[in-house]
């Protein structure tokens, strides 16, 4: 018979579990609705100013949620060549994923997005020499191919142009970004990193900013512009604390909610529906981002 004291740390296990996955889902809400605002920024301001507001928000949020609670203690790095490295490959994901999210409807770019996982088995099979089964080999393959589809560079009877090229731009950047990002897990604290992360970009833009800026038109652009910052703030940061509740392969099927959660924001706020194609993309994408979570868990290499 099962005592108490065995059921209480299972029982314990499994509601930090279950607390994880719903901090993680509420993340992926939130990924959601920050696309959403740099969509509806991006119609009516330059890329530069949308990108220099969601960081300069996005900073004070952070900052705001960090150093009470750490101080300036925070700031301490013994890695700044890798800092600096992620924060660069963070901003150049910012600028692809902002021309992606004017060119194409919000589940589509997230779909795409959610092709990162698969790109980074081959990434550490490069860099790192870890050797991958011929199944995650075939994920890839799969996964890629569902991207094409998703984004249809033909399409509109246009031929290959730079604009095709942006998902290519998006996962190489998006890829180096977080590839960096697992690596400095475990040499500086979640953060420092998202600090610097946040504040190197604002920096270095900063002095730019008399060549693009320009008035924002009216309230509800600066409302976008404050759901961008307390969305990716928020948003990164109760994903980190999903991963301090419990394990990655348990919270990484859930991060396929994020498509979900484009695809009712995108109809929602833009009357965007995808049609046949895109939707048999997305759900080849999300299957093959499952299938390799499930090898993952499996321990299957």
């Amino acid at each position: 018979m099962t005592s108490d004291r065995t059921f209480r740390p299972a029982a314990a296990a499994h509601r930090s579990a279950l607390g994880g996955i719903a901090l993680a889902t509420a993340a992926c809400a939130l990924f959601a609705l920050l696309d959403s605002a740099t969509k509806f920024s991006g119609q009516v301001l330059p890329m530069l100013m949308v990108l220099w507001l969601r960081f300069a928000a996005q900073a004070l949020v952070t900052t705001a949620m960090v150093l009470p609670r750490h101080g300036w203690a925070a700031w301490r790095t013994a890695h700044p060549r890798f800092q600096i490295g992620r924060a660069a490959s963070g901003f150049l994901t910012s600028v692809f994923a902002f021309f992606c999210i004017q060119s194409m409807p919000l589940a589509n770019f997230t779909a795409t997005w959610s092709a990162v996982p698969l790109l980074i088995v081959v990434a550490s099979a490069w860099l790192f020499g870890e050797r991958v089964s011929p199944a995650r080999w075939g994920l890839l393959l799969v996964g890629l191919a569902s991207v094409i589809a998703i984004v249809r560079p033909e399409g509109a009877g246009q031929a290959l142009g730079w604009r095709a090229l942006l998902p290519l731009g998006l996962l190489l950047c998006g890829t180096t970004y977080q590839l960096l990002g697992s690596r400095m897990a475990r040499l500086d604290p979640p953060t420092t990193t998202q600090l610097y992360t946040t504040w190197l970009p604002l920096l270095a833009t900063t002095p730019l900013l008399p060549l693009f800026w320009q008035s924002v038109p009216d309230g509800p652009v600066w409302a976008a512009v404050a759901v961008m910052g307390v969305c990716s703030g928020v948003g990164h940061l109760l994903l980190l604390q999903a991963y301090a509740h419990t394990t990655p392969g348990a919270i990484a099927p859930f991060l396929y909610s994020q498509i979900g959660f484009a695809m009712a924001m995108g109809w929602l706020f833009f009357g965007q529906r995808p049609d046949a194609q895109s939707l048999a993309g997305m759900a080849a994408i999300t299957l093959c981002g499952l299938a390799s979570v499930w090898l993952s868990v499996r321990g299957r290499s």
